[in-house]
């Protein structure tokens, strides 16, 4: 390679490669600047700070060594004195930089090859820059390619200006690929890495549902109707959740399409998928209820704490509720974000029943009553015997057959089976060894303390250490299904809210806090809703 090249053919180069590898010609000159001037290093000496610059209109180069002006030179190759300097440079001053104008040259086979490198090298740079900034900001898009080739099950597609990965777990059961199959997926993750971009597709993943109905539903396209949730069991079944902002538009009925053409595009594209739309509800009971479609449900009960729902369907509608393999419910409660229990009306008759019968022998055993009086009790709502203790003494009088004597004596004997229980209690907390100190912590009980020193949480200094999870317990996704942990405290029923707010109090009397860091963060904590 001859520098002497035509001044015009250089800027021709610059420009046909900066036309196929789809950079900036400017990057493409500056690579040129660069490896010319190493080219010329190694003819001058490496030590020599030779720069190259090619206009970029006339495609002229010129060559110049740049020297410091030091005032004692110790190095000629890179430094000049200041005398020599002011020849150049009459104004030239200590710490300036005289650029020497040096003649073209030819390179020989070995600079011109090393030259040849930087070029590659830095253009294969731009273009992994090039390619990064581009679909880094395609994440979340569908993606339209050619396969390429397929490795270990691993397909890889060319997008036109990069290079893509299907990993086969992001491909749907039973599917296959082959060189020069068109594909469609959904870019999830991009990852800049030393071998270049990673761009990684998927067809399994949900947004990859829902984006294909905003392509085919205009109404979603333009933010009439809204996709909440989707989720998928890929190749087999999914559920997507829709609501409309405009109450003339059917949010379901423009999803599915005149005949079903619209849905049954994205069937296709799906090798066949089913796909329930169901209508997306603010109220949790009817949203569930939706999400379990086709199945009829008889009656909900929510449990808000613990994020369950308990579904009651008639006994014939239960194998199409659970469906195969639990894949409705499995799907429904994905959709939701709720676990779901499902119960056939008899289980659920025999549940009410199992309960009657516990708060009943509790009454008779705690208050030494006969099992009528312990019916009666457990009829009328009473869930326990602080309840019972507590109430008005009217409540306990308007039980059909009670009188005011027999209400004192409820209420008296209650209350006597609660302090002999807080006695007990409060042995065995003393024998657990926990500190006298907890009991200031408000919204602690005995019961509480017990069950902190079972755990190990015995001093004020143990329980400001416990983080919200230790007390509340929490839930771990893993494959669509929830797994329930549990806390110290998860049989009061207390919220995560609740038991924060006692390690707060804790570490406020342990003087990890003050109360000006307590008034802080209750500040500081967003508002609900």
């Amino acid at each position: 390679m001859a520098v002497a090249a035509n001044k015009l053919e250089l800027l021709q180069i610059a420009e046909a490669v900066a036309r196929e590898k789809s950079i900036d010609r400017g990057i493409v000159i500056a690579a040129m600047e660069d490896a010319i001037a190493k080219a010329a290093r190694s003819r001058y000496g490496n030590e020599t700070d030779v720069h190259a610059e090619i206009d970029p209109k006339k495609g002229e180069l010129r060559l110049s060594r740049h020297m410091l002006v030091v005032e004692l030179v110790e190095s000629p190759a890179s430094q000049i004195g200041l005398d020599a300097a002011r020849k150049h440079n009459p104004a030239a001053q200590i710490g300036d930089t005289i650029a020497d104008t040096l003649p073209p040259l030819e390179f020989g086979r070995i600079a011109a090859q090393a030259a040849k490198q930087v070029i590659v090298q830095k253009v294969r740079e731009a273009e992994r820059d090039r390619q990064y900034q581009e679909f880094k900001d395609r994440i979340g898009d569908i993606v339209n390619g050619i396969v390429k080739r397929v490795e270990y099950g691993n397909v890889i597609v060319d997008l036109g200006r990069g290079e893509a990965i299907v990993r086969r777990d992001e491909i749907q059961p039973r599917e296959t690929f082959r060189n020069g199959d068109r594909v469609r997926a959904y870019v999830y993750d991009v990852r800049r890495e030393t071998r270049g971009p990673q761009i990684f597709l998927s067809r399994t993943h949900p947004q990859f549902m829902a984006k294909l109905f905003a392509q085919e539903v205009p109404e979603i396209y333009d933010g009439i109707v809204e996709i909440k949730a989707v989720a998928r069991d890929p190749g087999s079944r999914a559920k997507i959740a829709v609501i409309s902002r405009d109450s003339s538009v059917d949010p379901v009925g423009a999803c599915v399409g005149m005949r079903g053409s619209r849905v049954q595009a994205v069937v296709n594209e799906l090798q066949g998928e089913k796909i329930d739309i169901i209508p997306w509800s603010q109220d949790v009971a009817t949203f569930v209820v939706n999400a379990l479609a086709p199945a009829e449900v008889a009656k909900v009960v929510i449990d808000e704490d613990k994020e369950r729902i308990a579904v009651v369907v008639p006994d014939q509608q239960l194998s199409l509720a659970i469906g195969r393999r639990g894949q409705n419910v499995r799907l429904a409660s994905q959709l939701t974000g709720w676990d779901i229990d499902i119960l056939t009306e008899q289980e659920e008759s025999e549940r009410r029943q199992a309960e009657f019968e516990k708060r009943t022998k509790i009454f008779m055993e705690a208050l030494d009553v006969d099992e009528v009086v312990g019916q009666l009790l457990a009829s009328e709502g009473f869930t326990s015997i602080e309840e019972l203790a507590f109430v008005e003494e009217k409540e306990i009088v308007g039980i059909e057959g009670f009188d005011e004597d027999t209400a004192r004596e409820l209420q008296l004997r209650a209350s006597e089976y609660l302090a002999r229980l807080e006695a007990e209690l409060d042995a065995k907390r003393v024998a657990l060894g926990v500190d006298d100190a907890l009991k200031e912590i408000p919204g602690l009980t005995t019961a509480m303390l017990v069950a902190l020193g079972e755990n190990d949480v015995k001093t004020m200094e143990d329980l400001a250490g416990c983080a919200t999870d230790d007390l509340a317990g929490w839930t771990e996704r893993k494959d669509g299904e929830a797994a329930r942990q549990s806390g110290y405290l998860d049989a009061f029923g207390l919220s995560r809210e609740e038991c924060a707010s006692i390690i707060m109090q804790a570490r406020l009397k342990a003087g990890w806090v003050s109360e000006t860091d307590l008034a802080a963060e209750v500040v500081a904590e967003p508002a609900v809703g």
